[in-house]
């Protein structure tokens, strides 16, 4: 099951991009869907989203899958907000993103009055000033079992800040994988084998 985050795309747009709203909105999920302590697994600012659920819901998890994400947090996506409203064509909308078009393919979209993005740029600049900071409370608030997944070619975590990470929190597995950012898309054979083992060695267990 996948939490269409506000502001990302298919969800409408919400009336706030705090962490107190993600956070709210994982929570409403889970109860929404009846789930009963599921893993919750997120990717970058959805692993905040995951940390932060588990810190200040802790029995609504029962382990955690966190992909490429820290503690501290100094990101800056301003460069988004050249990117064209609306183009012609869908060639010419990603002839106008350049290098970041590779990223965005999910999130074209037609519309009426052109080619343009799921999401509203000024909004992830918005979310993403929002998950900027010092989180190490609440990554280190919960004891469920996790899982710390790193990309050894990423530009967001650190190989030093994602291994403290896992010595500083208790009940918590460290995995590398040779990819950037987005472990699960460069790989994501290697993501699901290193997830399925965690969940068959850890969650079904019951450690």
């Amino acid at each position: 099951m996948a939490l269409d985050q506000r502001g990302h795309g298919f969800s409408d747009r919400g009336p706030d991009f705090s962490r107190e709203g993600y956070v709210r909105d994982a929570a409403a999920l889970i109860a929404h869907l009846g789930l009963e302590r599921p893993v919750v697994l997120g990717h970058s600012m959805g692993g905040v989203n995951a940390y932060q659920l588990a810190a200040r819901h802790p029995e609504l998890v029962s382990a955690l899958v966190v992909e490429d994400i820290g503690a501290e947090i100094e990101d800056d996506l301003s460069f988004c907000l050249a990117w064209p409203h609306r183009a012609p064509t869908r060639a010419a909308l990603v002839e106008q993103l350049g290098e970041s078009a590779r990223y965005l393919t999910d999130a074209v979209r037609e519309y009426p009055d052109g080619w343009g993005l799921a999401f509203r740029p000024e909004d992830m600049v918005t979310s993403v000033g929002q998950v900027n900071g010092d989180h190490w409370d609440d990554w280190l608030a919960s004891d469920c079992p996790a899982l710390l997944v790193h990309g050894t070619r990423s530009d967001t975590l650190t190989e030093a800040h994602a291994e403290e990470m896992a010595a500083r929190r208790p009940n918590t597995r460290f995995a590398q994988l040779a990819t950037g950012h987005t472990v699960h898309e460069t790989d994501p054979a290697g993501f699901a084998a290193t997830v399925r083992a965690f969940l068959e060695g850890t969650v079904t267990e019951g450690r």
